[in-house]
């Protein structure tokens, strides 16, 4: 029997709704099930630094049964915070992650350390999970950074088979979106819309 593996989608600092998914979900690491989160795990929400403490605190128990997939918004943060772009505070929420951050211990080694060990793909028997979605017509090997982080309609429309169902958040839907090959879980927790969670071997959704 396949073992189970649950992904999520964006949280974007809404620690409230992971921490009520998590008992929602019935995940049992201990079983080898795993959870794989899809990336954008700050900015535009409360807490951010709150949403960090807690996929670190579930990775630092369970190792890798716990998955964290890097989004755009990782990329974009680290790169301010390194000194290797500006940005624009306002257009991409990035203050409420600030904010979040000035109110506890400012940039914790644990959390640059979660920011740079993030993957960018994480690939099953039957499954590809990334953030934002593939570029169609190419491998998995030769994809780009930008594409897994960025792309939205030419993924999204495509008809194109990578040969494993792809599951992916970034682009925000009113309910998850599912057709062949594509699973799009971002689902607008920010926006007053639902955290979703994908039982993927079961293909059930759960939401808080």
């Amino acid at each position: 029997m396949e073992r189970r593996i649950f992904a999520v989608g964006d949280i974007h600092g809404c620690r409230d709704k992971l921490d009520q998914l998590l008992l929602k979900i019935d995940w049992r690491p201990e079983n080898h099930e795993e959870l794989v989160f899809l990336g954008d795990y700050i900015d535009r929400g409360p807490d951010s630094y709150g949403v960090v403490e807690k996929v670190l605190e579930l990775k630092s128990r369970w190792r890798e049964r716990v998955v964290a997939l890097k989004g755009n918004h990782e990329q974009m943060f680290t790169n301010f915070i390194f000194g290797r772009t500006e940005l624009q505070l306002a257009s991409n929420g990035v203050a409420w992650t600030m904010r979040s951050y000035s109110n506890n211990s400012p940039f914790p080694s644990s959390h640059i350390k979660f920011y740079e060990d993030l993957v960018l793909f994480h690939e099953t028997e039957r499954h590809i999970f990334v953030h934002a979605g593939m570029r169609p017509g190419l491998t998995l090997d030769d994809q780009s950074e930008d594409d897994f982080l960025w792309i939205r309609d030419e993924f999204i429309d495509s008809a194109y088979d990578f040969g494993k169902t792809v599951v992916f958040g970034h682009t925000p839907f009113k309910a998850p979106y599912v057709k062949t090959g594509r699973v799009g879980l971002d689902t607008g927790a920010v926006f007053g819309g639902p955290l979703t969670c994908l039982e993927v071997v079961e293909g059930r959704f759960i939401h808080v």
